[in-house]
């Protein structure tokens, strides 16, 4: 709170406490039936007016500042809450009161604690919906179809809601496997494209290393076949997010306005994105997860590449690219051996199998 606003806290509390003490002296006198000369009554009066003003000069600034609190941490809320969160518990919250408004005549004739009963009726529901429609928002939305995207947009249809939006990064775009997995129809809903991730991407195509540009293009060839050979609803979000210059803070922030997710195989955007309340569906976890579940105990026949950082360790690879470190395996590196699984480690970057050969064996024939 500034000094001016604590300034003003501080006159407008003297002010209103001498004008309550004022007009609070002569009542109370006239309460006692006491019998007081003029000057008495003008010393009470006095004195009234002063205690007021200096009640109110100390309390004045304490309120103020208690306002101040509860209105930062409103903000606060409704900053970090979706535009989708925003309407429907403000349109949850008129329902309920409506509701309260139409029970209250009945309620107030309740003796004596009919206006009280009324008031708490009335808290309730409109409480009750604001809780309501804010969890029920997603269904809301499919409903009256309200929330939708400015902008331009491709194979769009309206009514669609947008808390099923999936929001696409830059490096899940160069990637490439986000197009294939539309493709199978696990992605549903909105495919959403940020325009400042298309001018990433651009930016990446006209880069002077042959590297970037070759990867800028094909996440602009990803594009072009999402939108034009699959069957999946593209719209393109065109509007900038201001305040901020980092792609993934953009990502964050809209995926908070639209109320959609985003998808992903960023590690740090993912944990970034978690931290601020924001659904992530990340690649390469989803390909961790459909890989072929193996056990202790399993045997398998693979084939040995290379050697590995430890003595006598084999390298080989599962066709999915799960590495299998075989223990002793390094003299059997150009051969295809049948192996024992020993144990499976499961990392965030993926899952590794260790082994060991299963002897005697068969080679197969080179």
């Amino acid at each position: 709170m500034s000094q001016a606003v604590r300034r003003a806290a501080f006159f407008a509390g003297l002010v209103l406490g001498a004008v309550s003490g004022f007009y609070s002296a002569g009542p109370l006198l006239r309460f006692g039936s006491l019998s007081l000369s003029g000057g008495q009554y003008i010393g009470i009066v006095v004195f009234g007016t002063a205690f007021g003003a200096l009640l109110g000069a100390l309390i004045g600034p304490r309120i103020a500042f208690a306002g101040w609190q509860l209105v930062s941490w409103v903000e606060g809320r409704l900053h970090r809450a979706s535009l989708q969160d925003i309407v429907s518990g403000a349109l949850g919250l008129v329902v309920g009161l409506i509701i309260a408004n139409l029970l209250s005549p009945a309620l107030s004739r309740i003796p004596v604690v009919g206006s009280y009963i009324s008031t708490a009726v009335m808290l309730m529901l409109g409480y009750l919906g604001w809780a309501v429609l804010i969890k029920k928002k997603d269904d809301l939305a499919g409903i009256i179809g309200i929330f939708r995207l400015g902008g331009r947009a491709d194979k769009s249809s309206p009514g669609v809601p947008m808390a099923q939006a999936k929001i696409l990064d830059t490096s899940v775009i160069i990637d490439g496997r986000v197009a294939d997995i539309c493709k199978t129809g696990f992605i549903e809903g909105p495919i959403v494209i940020p325009g400042f991730v298309l001018e990433e991407l651009r930016h990446i195509a006209d880069s002077s290393d042959v590297l970037k540009r070759n990867r800028g293009r094909r996440g602009l060839e990803v594009l072009n076949r999402i939108q034009k050979e699959l069957d999946v609803q593209v719209q393109i979000y065109e509007k900038d997010i201001s305040g901020l210059t980092e792609v993934d803070s953009k990502l964050v922030k809209l995926a908070k306005i639209l109320g959609g997710r985003i998808i992903t195989n960023d590690f740090n955007l993912n944990k970034v994105a978690e931290l601020q309340g924001v659904r992530v569906l990340n690649i390469n976890e989803l390909a961790n997860s459909v890989k072929p579940v193996v056990l202790p105990g399993e045997e398998m026949t693979v084939h040995v590449i290379k050697g590995g950082k430890e003595s006598g360790q084999g390298v080989a690879y599962l066709d999915d690219g799960t590495m299998i470190v075989i223990d002793g395996g390094k003299r059997h590196i150009g051969e295809t051996i049948g192996v024992m699984v020993t144990s499976v480690l499961q990392t965030a970057a993926g899952r590794m199998i260790f082994a060991k050969p299963r002897y005697p064996f068969e080679r197969a024939v080179q």
